[in-house]
């Protein structure tokens, strides 16, 4: 294999690693930061694919940009830390938390939570009352039968609504959605279908609130595919994609993405063959990459991820095609040619680009940053709950 100054550079370190390509990162902020705003809305982009300050900043940058969502606390605390005040906490909010969230508020945080039940928004609003905060309160719908929420058409929204704008420790601020079965979509048509389905059923349960007469300013939505594939947010205040950021192979398979945007792809070594079986095998296992196989039910299965060369290209249909902890078996996709062995010598080194990234950047507590033909440094990432 070639030596390049990129290589030469990602040559002196330990494997496996998780490597950042930050002119693709850039490319696929700025190219969604102007979509939306084409659409005369804005992002509150999701920051629990990359969970790092440094990467935020590049987010900011692009523009366009209102707050952030986050999926845990631990996040949020994170990134009021480092700047950031306006924050959606993404996840159903549950007693146990509000002591963190009422701290966050207190310190000057406009922190907002979601709800989807009247049992949860009473209990939370009550303790949230009991520590001196009232709590701002987002109303999660299900509009597409994908997880959490409530029925944007069913008999439960309004009862809710009105619960969360009468309890003394909440705000109802609105309503939020995912449209999580985007990703089961299996054409681009579908996924625009998909995105006007999000944006007509979240606006019409907005619509429901306020003809009941209580206030619902916020119409936030969500799901990269979507957002990639949206043509119209009329009605909509605010939309959260996510993995956007660095995109993934589940994303590409799915169209919304190419695999050259792909920005992230986790370093590895040969450390040995198995001749007989046509394998290589390299220190990259699940424990490096994620057990998630998203690609498995896709036309293109990428394994547990699609093996490239040290400057990033991809070795046509070379995959980690299994793993285990600590190992990764690199073998040819059913129906390509064998591997050639010789190839692959041992400590060889090679990149993997990941199936899901927010799952293989849950891996990692750095990111190993390029520019260029040049690896510039390390950029931190959380990971508690």
């Amino acid at each position: 294999m070639t030596s390049t100054p990129l290589g030469d550079a990602l040559s002196r370190l330990n494997t496996p690693t998780l490597l950042l390509d930050r002119a693709r990162m850039r490319g696929n902020l700025q190219r969604m930061a102007n979509h939306i705003r084409n659409l005369d809305c804005v992002l509150r982009p999701h920051v629990k694919t990359h969970k790092s300050k440094d990467v935020l900043a590049e987010v900011a940058a692009a523009g366009n940009v209102i707050g952030i969502t986050v999926s845990t606390l631990h996040e949020a605390e994170y990134f009021f830390e480092n700047g950031q005040k306006d924050i959606l906490y993404a996840v159903s909010i549950t007693p146990n938390k509000v002591e963190i969230a009422a701290t966050l508020i207190k310190r000057g945080c406009a922190l907002t939570v979601v709800a989807d039940n009247i049992a949860m928004a009473e209990l939370v609003a009550a303790r949230a009352w009991e520590l001196g905060v009232v709590l701002p309160i987002l109303i999660e719908l299900d509009v597409d039968g994908h997880r959490s929420g409530v029925d944007p058409q069913g008999e439960d929204l309004l009862p809710l609504a009105r619960a969360i704008a009468a309890a003394d420790g909440a705000l109802l601020k609105g309503v939020m959605t995912h449209a999580g079965e985007s990703y089961a979509c299996p054409t681009l048509e579908d996924i625009k279908a998909h995105a006007n389905l999000e944006r007509d059923r979240t606006v019409m349960a907005a619509d429901r609130i306020r003809a009941d007469g209580v206030e619902c300013p916020v119409v936030s939505i969500g799901s990269t595919p979507t957002a990639v594939m949206a043509e119209n947010l009329d009605g909509i205040t605010e939309i959260r994609p996510g993995v956007y950021t660095f995109f993934d192979l589940f994303q590409a398979g799915l169209g919304v993405a190419k695999v050259d945007d792909i920005a992230l792809s986790v370093l590895t070594t040969v450390i040995g063959h198995q001749p007989a079986k046509g394998w290589v095998i390299v220190d990259a296992g699940w424990m490096a990459m994620s057990r998630d196989r998203g690609t498995e039910k896709q036309a293109v299965d990428q394994g547990y991820g699609l093996v490239c060369d040290l400057d990033g290209a991809p070795l046509g249909d070379v995959i980690v095609g299994a793993a285990n902890q600590e190992h990764g078996v690199l073998m040819a996709r059913d129906g390509a040619p064998a591997l050639d062995i010789k190839a692959f010598p041992v400590g060889a080194m090679l990149r993997i680009l990941p199936n899901h990234a927010c799952a293989t950047a849950g891996q990692y507590d750095i990111y190993n940053v390029i520019d260029g033909e040049q690896l510039t440094g390390e950029w931190e990432r959380t990971n508690r709950w």
